[in-house]
């Protein structure tokens, strides 16, 4: 009996070894990311959001994640696949507008509507917090680590836009379906193209102006493709497009503990919140550029404004009835939607 209780000890003692030392090798587990998207390294969310929340996960990770950074599709496909690249584990990380993907995110696409939003750091709050309370199941394939807006949508032309008859004909890039019908109701020809096919499309003369918020225009070079840009009366934009930085589900569950609260720490409403005031600076930044231009900035008054937000009224009718075809209550969710919006806009 002495001898199996001392074997028995050995074999307990041994087998407690090396589950300390399995849980000290996975304690000290070192995990790359590879992070992918579609713009180039000096555009604003990769400058100012992407580039800075790397490096702050490495830090509060002691060095233990590793995010390495894929700009400009070097990885290959196109902007509209890369939802699915996360979804299917071909990269860890992707940052992409939901927009390109049309019909797929139902609920979180109301605030692509006309005139719903402005400034981006409160409506990128409202839109996170929207779509964890009304559309979290159009994302349950991945894991959303932050949902967030660009600042008031405008025009950037070729040709001045002193009304609504200015656009009648006129070719105008739309990023979205949403975007596109509202180009249509207004009385231009939508074409819809990813936003970095913008500048050869300008170039070459296939289109006659964009959609695209301010904080873009520097890396597409915009300013010194068109000599007018269009904005208008109040606090909210002609649109808004919406983004989601997003992770493969299976790369997130197999971190140890710890390392998720890393992610965890750096996901949500204030990391939304973090992405939409990149975006406010760097519209700041893209107005300047056109300034310095010499280009012609113009503000729509507010008696015009309001014949456009009535025009545009129709895409908001179109979507609600839409939804409803869908089996989703649309006019609910625009109503959460500006309720989200004013809550975080005092």
């Amino acid at each position: 009996m002495t001898f199996l209780r001392r074997r028995n000890a050995i074999v307990a003692m041994a087998a407690l070894g090396a589950a300390t030392l399995t849980g000290s090798a996975l304690a000290q587990q070192t995990v790359t990311l590879r992070l992918h998207q579609f713009l180039p390294p000096t555009a604003t969310i990769p400058a100012r959001a992407i580039v800075p929340w790397a490096k702050k996960v490495e830090t509060e990770s002691g060095g233990r994640i590793k995010v390495q950074l894929f700009h400009a599709m070097s990885m290959g496909g196109s902007p509209p696949q890369l939802f699915d690249q996360a979804r299917d584990g071909v990269v860890d990380i992707t940052w992409t507008v939901l927009g390109y993907t049309p019909g797929r995110f139902n609920k979180a696409e109301v605030f692509e509507l006309p005139f719903m939003s402005g400034r981006a750091e409160p409506a990128s709050r409202a839109f996170h917090e929207y779509v964890e309370k009304n559309a979290a199941d159009e994302f349950r394939e991945v894991k959303l680590l932050a949902a967030h807006t660009h600042g008031p949508g405008l025009f950037h032309s070729k040709f001045p836009i002193t009304g609504l008859d200015s656009l009648k004909g006129k070719k105008v890039r739309g990023g979205s379906r949403v975007i596109n019908n509202m180009l249509l109701k207004l009385g231009a020809t939508p074409v819809g193209m990813p936003v970095p096919a913008v500048t050869e499309a300008l170039t070459k003369g296939v289109l006659d102006a964009t959609t695209i918020p301010w904080e873009v225009t520097p890396s597409l070079k915009i300013a010194e493709l068109v000599k007018h840009h269009t904005t208008f009366s109040g606090s909210t934009g002609l649109f808004t497009q919406t983004f989601a930085l997003v992770m493969n589900r299976a790369s997130y569950e197999k971190l140890p503990a710890d390392l998720k609260k890393v992610i965890d720490a750096n996901s949500g409403v204030d990391t939304a919140a973090f992405f939409g005031r990149a975006m406010d600076e760097g519209d700041k930044v893209g107005m300047e550029v056109a300034k310095k231009a010499g280009n012609s900035l113009v503000t729509l008054d507010a008696a015009e404004t309001q014949r456009w937000q009535t025009t545009a009224a129709a895409v908001e009718a179109d979507w609600v009835k839409e939804m409803q075809g869908k089996n989703l209550d649309g006019a609910k969710l625009v109503a959460e939607a500006r309720a989200a919006i004013a809550k975080h806009s005092k």
